[in-house]
């Protein structure tokens, strides 16, 4: 296999194994395939914004130069943080896209990637939010009506449950398993006076779990960086998340958007 492109977000596809496909601009490769395999990213030099398309020096905010970063709503601080939406002040970038993404459904979730974890995501990311983030099982508690509701909630869960994965600790193995059905209850119970100012759905459903394509995890995390390493090469041992895991290190292909590289395998 010979392709050049633009690298995306790998796309993935909720079966098991996890199946991935490597976007390298038009051009999708079945990534899964070569777990097992020596193979090689090599990139041009080249960084294209993923929003207009225009040649950049540096890549910001997951694959867009510097302008389109201060323009689009997808890149504002609300995206991170979306208890600070601003929105209602008339101050949205982009109010038609923040109609369409942020007010539709969103789901507060329990996940354990590194350990226990809640989030959030639009109800029409489930499950693939989970698989981007490497997690091994997922369980959707609660649903309200729109982004920075969603925000408000898991703000009300950070002061018991941690909001971030340790993506070294991810890529090391599975974690141990926990009770996310006990922790839904424990934080429904504990935090029920501060959620009772807010409308929500509580979700009654099932634990989702996840395997990913790994034949073997690293001992120790090491990880590339194409504008320090324009070439990666070694054996494909697994992907999790938004990585390819070598036997030389591991790519955060999601970082690398835009990037022009050509695989080879």
């Amino acid at each position: 296999m010979k392709a050049t492109g633009t690298l995306s977000k790998m796309k993935t596809t909720y079966v098991t194994p996890i199946k991935y496909e490597l976007t390298l601009g038009e051009v999708q490769c079945d990534i899964t395939s070569l777990v097992g395999k020596t193979i090689s990213l090599t990139y041009s030099g080249n960084i294209f914004c993923e929003n207009c398309g225009k040649k950049t020096k540096k890549s910001y905010a997951q694959g867009y130069c510097y302008p389109c970063t201060m323009k689009l709503a997808s890149c504002d601080l609300c995206i991170l943080k979306p208890e600070t939406c601003h929105y209602d002040k008339g101050t949205c970038r982009e109010p038609e896209w923040g109609l369409e993404n942020c007010f539709r459904p969103h789901v507060i979730y329990l996940a354990n990637s590194s350990g226990l974890k809640v989030g959030i995501t639009r109800k029409t990311q489930v499950p693939t939010r989970w698989i981007d983030q490497g997690a091994t099982e997922a369980l959707p508690i609660l649903e309200v009506s729109n982004r920075f509701l969603s925000g408000q909630i898991e703000m009300i869960f950070k002061k018991l449950v941690a909001d971030k994965t340790d993506w070294r600790k991810m890529l090391k193995g599975d974690p141990e398993k926990i009770d996310l059905l006990e922790w839904k209850g424990k934080l429904l119970e504990g935090l029920k006076a501060e959620l009772s100012v807010h409308e929500y759905t509580v979700l009654d459903l099932p634990v989702v779990r996840f395997q990913y394509p790994v034949e073997t995890y690293p001992e120790k995390v090491s990880s590339f960086n194409l504008d320090k390493v324009s070439v990666v090469t070694g054996k494909l041992t697994g992907i999790k998340g938004q990585y390819l895991i070598f036997d030389t290190g591991v790519l955060n292909v999601r970082t690398h958007t835009g990037y022009e590289v050509t695989i080879e395998g």
